[in-house]
């Protein structure tokens, strides 16, 4: 008959097994087994113990597995920051926020002092320990933690999700310009794939008086092509059904023509304002975006474009100021020389 010792090492080798096999069931009374021979030396109990607890981890025994941990941190001369990722994810699977929270602290300060970076997931998980927490903390509180997660990860782990995380927690806190900064940097790194995101970095970088910027963002969304899903009616059963295309992420709306258009004006770039702003014209349901376009021109001395775009502004309607437009209109015939159509607009302005 074996000794206790030998037992333990036979069950010992016989966890691995089953372990690697995947039997977990089978591993798990190896191990028990492992840690119940009285005989068992300090380390094949402890490493016993470790696995023990990870297998009832992946078996969803939370409690067990935390209880485990515990204990082989009870026995062990030195606690890892792995053992620490492990309590903590066990506490946050049982929805113990507030433990998981401080198990991953101790994780990541701790693997800081074994001299190794902290893992990507264990600085997620600590986000979303604070994200649970966050009436208990506070909301500001809780943003302010939680940017300083997310700028440690776009430098530690640059992905396109902790950008878009970290511009939205500067913008929930008021902070417009490291908004713009972030989006900016992952544009860069060529992270944007949504409409919605280059509009974002567009629009803040005008509002940092960054137009020649804004417009190149827009154009380089115009060149970027990505497949997207469009409902689309069927032409034979007459249902709606989805299907996938390919095209530009920014597309060539009304909308997004108009805003490039603004960029390229507000940078000084007529000459580019000018064919881009035609385009938005020819969209558009009202006669604005062809005022505009005689504006700019007028103010080019391209007086029969001029002319021209203002006319079909009135034709298609629906403009503001209406009297100022006539005046632009009989201005631009005034420096024709063509002085009766002139007189006619002032007199209806």
């Amino acid at each position: 008959e074996l000794k206790s010792y030998d037992r333990s090492v036979m069950w010992n080798s016989w966890g691995y097994v089953y372990f690697s096999d995947e039997k977990y069931e089978q591993a798990m009374q190896a191990y028990e087994n492992v840690i119940n021979e009285p005989e068992v030396t300090l380390p094949i109990r402890n490493s016993a113990l470790l696995t023990l607890a990870q297998l009832n981890l992946v078996k969803q025994n939370y409690a067990k597995g935390i209880e485990l941990i515990l204990q082989w941190m009870d026995q062990v001369e030195t606690v890892t920051a792995q053992s620490w990722y492990l309590l903590g994810q066990a506490y946050f699977q049982q929805g113990n926020y507030r433990k998981s929270m401080s198990s991953m602290k101790n994780a990541i300060s701790m693997s800081e002092e074994e001299g190794y970076k902290p893992k990507e997931n264990w600085y997620v998980l600590l986000a979303a320990c604070i994200s649970e927490l966050k009436k208990e903390i506070g909301e500001k509180k809780a943003l302010l933690q939680q940017r300083d997660i997310y700028e440690i990860l776009v430098n530690l782990y640059p992905k396109k999700i902790y950008f878009v995380q970290l511009g939205g927690i500067y913008g929930q806190l008021g902070r417009e310009k490291d908004y713009m900064i972030t989006l900016k940097a992952a544009h860069a790194k060529d992270f944007l794939d949504k409409e919605s995101e280059y509009l974002a970095l567009a629009q803040l970088l005008l509002l940092n008086q960054n137009p020649y910027w804004a417009a190149q963002v827009l154009v380089s969304g115009q060149k970027k092509i990505t497949t997207y899903t469009e409902t689309v009616k069927d032409k034979t059963t007459g249902e709606e059904v989805k299907v996938e295309k390919t095209g530009p992420v920014v597309r060539d709306n009304e909308k997004n023509l108009k805003l490039l258009a603004d960029s390229w004006r507000m940078a000084q770039e007529i000459e580019k304002a000018i064919p881009v702003l035609e385009k938005a014209a020819q969209l558009s349901k009202d006669g604005k975006s062809y005022v505009l376009l005689g504006n700019l021109y007028l103010a080019e001395d391209k007086l029969e474009q001029a002319v021209d775009s203002i006319k079909k502004g009135l034709k298609k309607g629906k403009i503001d100021k209406i009297s100022q437009v006539h005046l632009t209109l009989g201005q631009a015939y005034f420096e024709l020389q063509r002085f009766e159509d002139a007189k006619k607009e002032f007199r209806t302005a």
